[in-house]
């Protein structure tokens, strides 16, 4: 491990680095992965499809997340987060793109952060566009169901949580303020598409880096292995630290596989080794 760690500390040494991080760097916040240990965990994730077009699903969602969100809000950056913003702080991080929806980076104090999938602290009406804090949401769905209660539950990665049916089926949702339409939080679904935009400033970040450092992710979806490919295409050297296989280690100049938190703060320990090494 220590020379993967002397390896990567040599490229992100050159600064520029651009950060992508999946699920797997807000697990130690007490976030859960989808895959976890490599196996779909037993509820697959609502989908677009069935948001727009399912009122009872939407029902279901919105149960869920009335517990759910409670949970991820009280959530709190981990040593990870806290790595990446050192690393941006000290001028070795140009920025970052997450794919996650949970805010701890900029929370950690990362800056220039891009939210790939969105923020699950704000809602989006369908309907009119008006955006709104989850907070506000929050308020309105406490009034609206004063009987429903804590529960102890699992906490799933977009922020819902498990429920019984029979609590879900007397769950009260409630609509847009402005219009009276359909509220969704303000997050990629599955199935759902990444704004135009958001993709092409994720592209252009990714082309003027020095180094793309993928942090916490498999890989798996094409979502985030694109930036992986393009750099690969740009002939840019892109390094992985995750525990476990990703999609792109065949692509990676260095591949770290070892726990997160424990391999920045090495890097980071071992950066202000050899800045103290040039400055002597």
């Amino acid at each position: 491990m220590d020379t993967a760690i002397e390896a990567l500390a040599d490229l992100i040494g050159d600064r520029g680095v651009v950060v992508l991080t999946g699920a797997g760097i807000s697990t130690d916040s007490g976030i859960p992965d989808y895959r976890g240990d490599g196996r779909r965990l037993r509820r697959t994730p609502m989908t677009y499809q069935e948001f727009v077009g399912d009122g009872e699903a939407r029902r279901r969602y919105w149960a869920r997340s009335h517990v759910g969100w409670t949970r991820m809000k009280r959530a709190r950056p981990n040593r990870s987060h806290y790595a990446v913003a050192r690393l941006q702080a000290e001028g070795y991080v140009r920025s970052v793109i997450t794919q996650n929806v949970d805010g701890l980076h900029q929370e950690a104090g990362s800056e220039d952060v891009l939210e790939l999938h969105g923020s699950l602290a704000e809602t989006v009406c369908l309907g009119c566009g008006d955006r709104r804090s989850r907070l506000e949401l929050q308020h309105r769905l406490e009034a609206a169901n004063p009987h429903f209660s804590s529960w102890a539950t699992a906490t799933a990665p977009d922020g819902d949580a498990d429920l019984p049916d029979e609590l879900v089926e007397g769950f009260r949702i409630v609509d847009c303020l402005d219009c009276g339409g359909v509220l969704k939080p303000d997050v990629v679904f599955f199935g759902e598409s990444v704004p135009r935009p958001r993709v092409v400033e994720a592209f252009r970040r990714v082309d003027e880096s020095s180094c793309l450092l993928v942090l916490g992710s498999s890989l798996t979806v094409m979502s985030g292995y694109r930036f992986v490919l393009a750099a690969r295409k740009a002939a840019t050297p892109v390094a992985i630290v995750n525990r476990g296989p990703t999609r792109g280690d065949g692509d990676a100049t260095v591949r770290v596989d070892a726990g997160l938190a424990e391999s920045l703060e090495r890097l980071c320990n071992q950066l202000g080794r050899s800045r103290l090494v040039i400055s002597g």
